[in-house]
């Protein structure tokens, strides 16, 4: 695999994304955070650090999701209705530098808004005199950017082979049962029935356990998870990235058009 192509490619995915989206974004996302501090500190009644933190928080990740998901789905079928893809392919370029650049671009992308959306997040902090955790938030940030990423390969890996709406559609689906995930493992142990006990526990294996790279609820307290599980779920999550990309790519090879 050439760096320098897959390069080429995430720059011009980055180029695209932010001449278009990003900017309109984080603006709009700075309007809503100050509007919403503004209303809950009227009926917060005196807890309006917390709820303005979480309230924040659940923005920027709802924000990051709708864009991995709808953006993610359609940079491959975009790229082929163009035909933009067959010129491209059609140079010593391969296809899995093709997928990994596409990731690469939009991830950054999705890093550098979820940056920007955090630090406006700080400044109406700082300007409430809301006390608030900058370590914490800002891993959490961290964590964040690796779960888009994440969802931004899920987004590619069902764009390779179904529509745009199909793969937005499913992405989303993957979103939620990743994050139900963790109550998939309480829910078998209840189960008696080892035939469904096994269905559930499947389900779980096969859905990435995104809670594992949700800091929003402990951040906002001030609390993180030891090094040794932040690493380890930090660690899973860059493994579950690269084995969806690599799924993604071998699909992507064997489609004609």
């Amino acid at each position: 695999m050439n760096i320098f192509r897959v390069w080429a490619i995430g720059t011009n995915v980055f180029r695209e994304v932010f001449r278009e989206r990003v900017l309109y974004v984080a603006a709009l996302f700075g309007v809503a955070l100050v509007t919403a501090v503004l209303l809950l500190n009227e009926v917060s009644g005196g807890a309006e650090g917390k709820i303005s933190q979480d309230v924040g928080l659940a923005g920027i990740s709802l924000l990051g999701l709708t864009i991995a998901a709808f953006v993610g789905a359609g940079l491959i079928n975009k790229e082929i209705e163009k035909k933009t893809a067959l010129v491209l392919i059609a140079k010593p370029m391969s296809r899995a530098e093709f997928i990994v650049g596409k990731h690469l671009g939009l991830t950054s992308i999705l890093g550098v808004l979820v940056v920007l959306m955090h630090l406006m997040l700080f400044g109406v902090m700082v300007w409430r005199g809301i006390p608030f955790s900058w370590s914490a938030l800002t891993v959490s940030g961290l964590f964040l950017i690796l779960e888009l990423s994440l969802l931004t390969a899920v987004a590619l890996l069902f764009g390779v082979f179904t529509s745009s709406l199909v793969a937005t559609i499913l992405t989303l689906a993957v979103y939620f049962m990743g994050h139900f995930s963790q109550n998939l493992v309480t829910l078998s142990q209840s189960i008696k029935t080892e035939s469904v006990k096994s269905i559930v526990k499947g389900i779980y294996l096969l859905f990435p356990d995104l809670s594992r790279l949700d800091l929003k609820n402990q951040a906002v307290y001030g609390l993180l998870p030891d090094i040794g599980t932040m690493t380890l779920n930090a660690g899973y999550g860059v493994v579950y990235i690269v084995l969806l990309l690599a799924i993604s790519s071998l699909i992507f090879s064997k489609r004609e058009f």
